[in-house]
């Protein structure tokens, strides 16, 4: 329902109409639909969508970047999907084929070099079945205890929130991320992610294969764009299941800047550590 004037959208949102009008023509945002007699009229989600940028214009964002990460952070979607939410944006990531024991060294590099950075980083997870991440518990129970906030997705039972552990948030069989491999490191100066879904090849052969040598489709990236949107999706995610956490993950996120100082020495170490779990 389109439905809201521009005087409307002002009052809910707190941004001027005057500014409102500047962002459509400079950027093409907001798109409102018109009224034969040439007025402007807005929906409830356009306004939500405005109100969204205003607060991360005030943490200092420009209104391109507030813009994507507004939208990211409160995009629906049928299937949620943190790796298609990243592989659908543009973002520059290249996607590889590899085997279960190398995303399993990715991953343990990235968690490492989490606890020896402990500057409170937001922590996100998704292992598919809830019996992978007991495996893992441990490690994710010491990540909680350095994270400004934790989140792990598998097949739970229930949401569990509670101190000393990561919050669990169970996902239904339907829903993309079921299906799916993720650790994201959102932390002031260092910023990490892999994503990646089980091949369907190796998906319907894995009664043959060794389990390390199950197939992903994969990325693995310390872009602190690309990081953060996978972070603000699994944030959203997350929302579904308990709406306060997910507003908990959002204020997190939106209250810290991009990961941008010096990544190549946070690149050099993550990598290292990688070499040295493949050698081992």
């Amino acid at each position: 329902m389109t439905d809201l004037s521009i005087k409307d959208v002002a009052e809910r949102t707190g941004v001027a109409a005057g500014t409102i009008r500047q962002w459509e023509q400079r950027y093409g945002f907001p798109a409102p639909e018109r009224t034969p007699a040439g007025y402007r009229r807005y929906s409830a989600a356009d306004a939500e969508l405005i109100r969204r940028v205003a607060v991360y214009r005030e943490g200092g964002l420009s209104v391109p970047a507030a813009l994507e990460r507004a939208r990211a952070s409160g995009e629906p979607t049928d299937r949620p999907s943190i790796y298609g939410a990243v592989m659908s944006s543009g973002m520059n990531v290249q996607p590889q084929l590899l085997r279960k024991r190398t995303l399993t060294a990715i991953s343990r590099a990235i968690e490492d070099e989490t606890l020896a950075r402990g500057a409170g980083p937001v922590v996100i997870a998704a292992f598919q079945q809830e019996a992978n991440y007991r495996v893992v518990e441990h490690r994710y129970r010491r990540l909680a205890e350095v994270a400004d906030a934790s989140v792990v997705f598998a097949d739970f039972g229930a949401v569990r929130e509670g101190n000393g552990h990561p919050a669990e948030i169970p996902v239904a069989p339907e829903d993309a991320v079921g299906n799916e491999w993720a650790v994201v490191v959102d932390a002031p100066g260092y910023a990490a992610c892999l994503l990646a879904w089980e091949h369907p090849r190796s998906s319907a052969e894995k009664q043959d294969l060794p389990d390390g040598d199950r197939r992903f489709e994969a990325v693995w990236t310390m872009d602190p764009e690309v990081v953060r949107r996978a972070a603000l999706v699994s944030g959203a995610l997350a929302g579904r299941a308990d709406p306060a956490l997910g507003k908990r993950l959002e204020g997190h996120l939106r209250d810290r800047p991009l990961a941008v100082e010096r990544p190549a020495p946070a690149l050099t170490a993550l990598c290292n550590r990688m070499i040295k779990y493949l050698e081992g």
